[in-house]
């Protein structure tokens, strides 16, 4: 099963109570509007359960989408101005532009990510906007409404990351962030048009969505948000905010609660189609199911490539690792063989599988967190930092060590974490160098996109575009 073709069965039913519109759409240039809206009708709003339930699983499919947890918001945070370890050769302009940080109001990424994440918030406030439709059972109402808030709180905490200064560079309760769009729009009016909140004010939010998801979600969920997947997100959000001790709080409720383990084979993480039969890695907390018949896997399109002697594997080929990524590996580590050498080229094995679900959250990133906050806090929450560090490399193949420092935490981080969409957000949290670029340059952030900016006369433009 997955969110397409379930969609799909569905969505004829409710299409005389649901109208999904595009602002890209030929017919609508003519009123464009500064987020791209699901249009409701007044008198056709979300009328039944079924009609709840179609709308929150078109939010997934919308989350699906190639542009958003599809892949390319991975791929965005690990092309920007990483010259040091990938050399991308493809041709598409806009994702050209973003790994040389040289891009302007009009890059096609960046517009894509945008519009798909708030066509899916919307989605998303209709779902919530009918709660008192789901009327089967309160476990069932619980679980619409922790689902919708996890997407929602989920969708503004990349769209901050990618469209705002990090926090860090100057007052992120001053600094401008992403418009908070909190409830349906349908018929769009002049009041539509939304300014940008503040940073402090999108975290706030998010904050608060997730929060009450973990409460609301179940612990298991099928290939949907669980709890677990709200407070491995939580321990994101706080690590941006360095809020440690709140990380590290997520991160241990994970580790202790979800029931999941680190898979003894590196392997098991990848391959779900070419090793593992379309089964989710089990490490996985949150992923976007992609199939034959439905879903990309963009990680696959742009660090992928068909491999003659692995079947199943494609790509274009974009993302070649450069030499000097692999010396930042110590002898033995086994994720330093997890690379192919093809055409001359090395490329990472992670995104081979054109099948391959789309990692958003695993759980050795988990153990990383609540290494991190225990480093920082000099606490033991969970388990010592040593063990959760050790965890990690022991699983690489490396010996224990004996002691363990920050630096240790933030290496086995990088690498264990590495062309998994994280390189961007944590050199901002950790204020290290992006290539030439520092940490808090304005070429490392995404502009508004320039439709939006011609339109909604209350946006504000980042600096230099």
């Amino acid at each position: 099963m997955n969110f397409m073709k379930i969609y799909k069965k569905t969505i004829n039913k409710y299409l005389t109570a649901i109208l999904f519109t595009s602002v890209l759409a030929t017919a609508c240039e003519k009123r464009l509007d500064v987020f791209p809206y699901q249009s409701i009708s007044d008198s056709k709003a979300l009328l039944s359960e079924g009609d709840v339930n179609v709308t929150l699983i078109g939010a997934y499919d919308g989350a699906q989408a190639a542009t958003v947890y599809g892949g390319d918001i991975m791929v965005l945070n690990e092309l920007i101005g990483n010259g040091d370890n990938i050399n991308f050769t493809g041709t598409f302009a806009g994702l050209s532009d973003a790994y040389k940080a040289q891009m302007n109001a009009n890059n096609s990424n960046a517009a894509g990510t945008w519009t798909a994440a708030y066509s899916t918030i919307n989605r998303i406030n209709n779902v919530l906007s009918a709660l008192d439709k789901v009327t089967s059972s309160p476990a069932k109402k619980a679980s619409v409404e922790g689902e919708a808030l996890f997407l929602r709180g989920s969708l503004y905490f990349e769209l901050v990351k990618l469209f705002a200064k990090p926090v860090g560079e100057g007052d992120y309760a001053a600094n401008l962030g992403v418009p908070l769009v909190l409830t349906p729009t349908g018929n769009v009016t002049e009041a539509d048009y939304k300014a940008r909140a503040t940073v402090k004010a999108v975290y706030d939010q998010v904050i608060l969505d997730l929060n009450r998801a973990e409460t609301l979600l179940p612990s298991s969920n099928g290939i949907y948000a669980t709890k677990w997947s709200a407070a491995a997100q939580l321990s994101r959000v706080h690590l941006m905010l360095k809020n440690y001790t709140e990380a590290g709080a997520a991160a241990n409720r994970v580790i202790a609660g979800s029931g999941k383990s680190l898979a003894n084979d590196i392997d098991k993480n990848w391959f779900t189609f070419i090793k593992n039969g379309g089964t989710t890695p089990g490490e996985y907390l949150f992923s976007m199911k992609v199939t034959a018949q439905d879903g990309t896997n963009a990680l696959n399109t742009y660090f992928g490539r068909t491999i003659s002697t692995i079947s199943g594997s494609a790509g274009r080929s974009d993302c070649k690792i450069k030499a000097a990524h692999f010396t930042q590996y110590e002898t033995g580590d086994k994720r330093k063989d997890y690379f192919v050498l093809s055409g001359g080229n090395y490329y990472t094995m992670k995104h081979l599988d054109r099948f391959g679900d789309v990692p958003v959250i695993r759980l050795s990133e988990m153990y990383l967190t609540r290494a991190e906050a225990n480093v920082r806090g000099g606490t033991s929450v969970g388990a010592s930092a040593l063990s959760d560090v050790n965890a990690i490399r022991t699983r690489a193949g490396l010996t224990a060590l004996s002691t363990v420092t920050l630096a240790d935490v933030l290496k086995e981080r990088k690498l264990e974490l590495a062309f998994e969409g994280q390189a961007l957000p944590d050199a901002k949290r950790l204020q290290t160098a992006v290539g030439t670029l520092a940490w808090n340059s304005p070429r490392l952030i995404l502009p508004i996109p320039q439709r939006e900016m011609d339109v909604n006369k209350k946006l504000v433009q980042n600096e230099g575009y």
